[in-house]
């Protein structure tokens, strides 16, 4: 056996605090949380299932959306049913490798749907910039190792986050003023110097997503440089709404994302409990608006969704 000393320093369980300063809210924030949870559930169920059975959306576009559907599902489901837990039943307690799952699958989703996004803005790029090329480079097997390095990028980022943490000692420290666990919400409790923690667990995912970022960014430039090179007025039309979507997703996957991150690092002026909301509604936001701006913005992705839930006699609904 351990010495006493030593297994109080290793924790069995953390305590979620939910939203501290908003308990009496808790339970209305339910009703919303579990209202945008179930809506992205059935949003997202509905494109993969959609996409599933048209062989004719199985195209490399459609193929990287299935996988952000994926991504947000994992991401919205990691965290949303143990806050409901905690806000409906006071289920708060969440012993310490459920904990750390919980961490790694939320942070290993984020970085993989960053990725992704990533893939998608490059599909824009060569369908636009080298359209007689894009069956060579967006192969079934490239869209396949997109999705592989997706997955190997935000496992190698993220993993090494569980060790750091669980070399920690914790002293007793067992309450996370949070709903879910997160990297640094862990390690704030230790009771030991987290420089390496504040080091690789803000400085190297962040500085991935950055990278990302750019990458989409000069993606983009280099597309608008194409698109305002053709001379038809309507050609350049066709070829913007091609990204429209894409770019509504980007907008809602990376400004709260950023938002939130630098609101937790500059402001302190800012009450802990909109922290802890902003972060909150982030989980639920992009899992729910991706899938109605894809089937909003995306005729052929409506047309099928019309298709396989109304039968062929509802085409003049379309029209």
């Amino acid at each position: 056996m351990l010495p006493p000393n030593l297994t109080s320093q290793m924790p069995t369980t953390f305590i979620l605090a939910g939203i501290p300063g908003m308990e009496k809210f808790h339970l209305w924030l339910s009703v919303l949380f579990c209202s945008m949870y179930l809506a992205a559930l059935l949003g997202n169920g509905v494109l993969l299932f959609v996409i599933r059975m048209e062989r004719s959306l199985h195209q490399p576009m459609h193929l990287f959306l299935s996988m952000l559907a994926i991504a947000d599902l994992v991401l919205s489901t990691t965290t949303v049913p143990k806050i409901l837990a905690l806000f409906w039943f006071g289920a708060g307690e969440i012993s310490f490798s459920a904990c750390l799952t919980q961490m790694f699958f939320l942070h290993f989703s984020f970085s993989a749907e960053s990725v992704i996004l990533l893939a998608m803005a490059f599909d824009r790029f060569v369908a636009i910039c080298h359209p007689l090329r894009y069956a060579a480079v967006l192969t079934p097997s490239a869209v396949a190792k997109t999705g592989l390095v997706a997955l190997l990028r935000s496992f190698c980022i993220i993993f090494p986050c569980v060790f750091l943490l669980k070399r920690l000692p914790f002293c007793g420290h067992r309450v996370i003023p949070h709903t879910y666990c997160e990297h640094m919400g862990i390690a704030r409790l230790a009771c030991a110097d987290i420089s390496i923690n504040i080091l690789y667990g803000l400085a190297v995912p962040f500085a991935a997503v950055v990278l990302d970022v750019v990458l989409i960014t000069i993606s983009y430039v280099l597309i608008l440089v194409a698109i305002f090179r053709r001379p038809s007025r309507a050609a350049r039309h066709k070829a913007l709404s091609t990204c429209c979507s894409h770019v509504c997703v980007i907008f809602l996957f990376y400004i709260p994302a950023f938002f939130t991150v630098l609101t937790h690092r500059f402001g302190q002026n800012i009450p802990h409990h909109i922290h802890i909301l902003l972060a909150n509604l982030y989980m639920l936001f992009p899992p729910l608006l991706n899938p109605v701006v894809y089937a909003v913005r995306t005729r052929q992705i409506k047309e099928k969704v019309v298709k396989v839930f109304m039968g062929p006699r509802s085409c003049w609904l379309q029209e």
